[in-house]
């Protein structure tokens, strides 16, 4: 499991919680530190708090299972913007609050899904937990098939590839998301 700094003009943000977070933060500091801490899907709250001074936000519908192990600052209800870069795109299925993020840093685009989409030995694939979400899962990922990005960053990947997954051409994520799309509809958790 990673965690990720946004260098950003308007404040630092750290999207995912892991280990690292606590492991990192004297050179998080040297970035000057970070504004928030973004959280994608409830799960993240079993590392408990970081040991640097941030705040955590997480979506409304997570909120509960977060807050028993990791104070949590802020929620999102509903897609918005952070900045003008940032933006917060809930894409329930995996939890019911799951969340991606799409940042802009100038030059390209980055989704960041958690668990929501992972890279399992270089294919994109679904983690689908719970059967009444798997409704939630097909619109999610419907709306994440036309988004424009050029690097997808899950929270896990598999130890023998790569931990992102790099949009080459223009049909691209239309192609690895309706794959993902048929294994989800056929019933399948991947």
């Amino acid at each position: 499991m990673r965690s990720f700094v946004l260098e950003r003009q308007e404040g630092n943000l750290i999207i995912y919680n892991s280990p690292g977070v606590t492991g990192s933060g004297e050179a998080i500091g040297e970035l000057g530190g970070a504004a928030g801490l973004l959280i994608n899907h409830e799960h993240e709250a079993m590392y408990g708090p970081p040991e640097i001074d941030v705040d955590t936000y997480v979506h409304q519908l997570d909120r509960a299972a977060v807050e028993s192990s990791l104070p949590v600052a802020g929620v999102f209800t509903g897609h918005q913007m952070i900045g003008r870069d940032l933006e917060v795109i809930p894409t329930p299925g995996h939890t019911a609050g799951t969340t991606s993020y799409l940042w802009d840093n100038g030059d390209r685009r980055f989704l960041f899904t958690g668990d929501f989409i992972w890279i399992d030995h270089g294919e994109w694939k679904a983690v689908v937990l719970e059967e009444h979400l798997r409704g939630d899962y097909l619109d999610s990922l419907a709306l994440v098939r036309d988004l424009d990005f050029d690097v997808l960053v899950p929270w896990g990947t598999t130890e023998d590839g790569p931990s992102y997954g790099l949009v080459r051409t223009p049909g691209e994520i239309r192609d690895r998301i309706d794959a993902i799309i048929r294994r989800v509809h056929g019933g399948g958790s991947r």
